[in-house]
């Protein structure tokens, strides 16, 4: 039976939506608990929120005269991608930028060293609010900053830093988790 009252959106947590951890960190097992205090909010996200996107790659087999005969899994991605809005947080251009590469805080001054070094993997944790105070959240394992979208600067826009992020499996092959439950 179809019920309207499943139907949802899924709004930021009111201490952040989206944290960052060293791979390591205890995770997570419910929507409810408390976060290892490792993990670091990554402000606020752009009003378009955040995307997931789950490609999964084939190859058919097809007999003699064309009919499709087997279908092969021949890979998956699982990423997201969000665009963080707080371009003075150090957390920010940590995540952008990778940890090693940015340092100092506001009050003494940030140095940031834009370079090619491989990006670190890390934990991350993503915390939405559904329709009727129900608590969703993602935990991402292990995620590697694979991608960072052109940075724009003008006085029309906040600077903002369109991130993609791939789940890389954990030990027990899952890319990322999803646990949802009343608050």
């Amino acid at each position: 039976m179809t019920e309207s009252k499943n139907v949802s959106w899924g709004k930021p947590g009111v201490d952040g939506a989206i944290f960052a951890a060293p791979l390591g960190t205890t995770l997570p097992k419910n929507a409810i608990d408390d976060l290892d205090p490792s993990f670091k909010s990554l402000g606020y996200v752009s009003e378009d929120g955040l995307s997931n996107s789950d490609e999964r790659d084939s190859d058919t087999i097809k007999a003699w005269g064309g009919d499709t005969v087997l279908t092969l899994h021949t890979g998956r991605l699982d990423s997201y991608v969000y665009t963080l809005i707080e371009a003075t947080n150090p957390e920010v251009l940590k995540h952008v930028y990778g940890n090693d590469n940015v340092s100092g805080s506001l009050e003494e001054g940030i140095t940031i060293e834009a370079n090619s070094k491989a990006k670190e993997s890390h934990a991350i944790v993503i915390d939405m609010i559904l329709k009727g105070e129900i608590l969703k959240r993602i935990v991402i394992p292990n995620g590697t900053v694979t991608e960072i979208g052109e940075i724009t600067y003008s006085d029309e826009d906040a600077i903002g830093y369109e991130t993609t992020l791939n789940c890389e499996p954990d030990d027990k092959g899952n890319t990322h988790y999803e646990y949802i439950q009343k608050s």
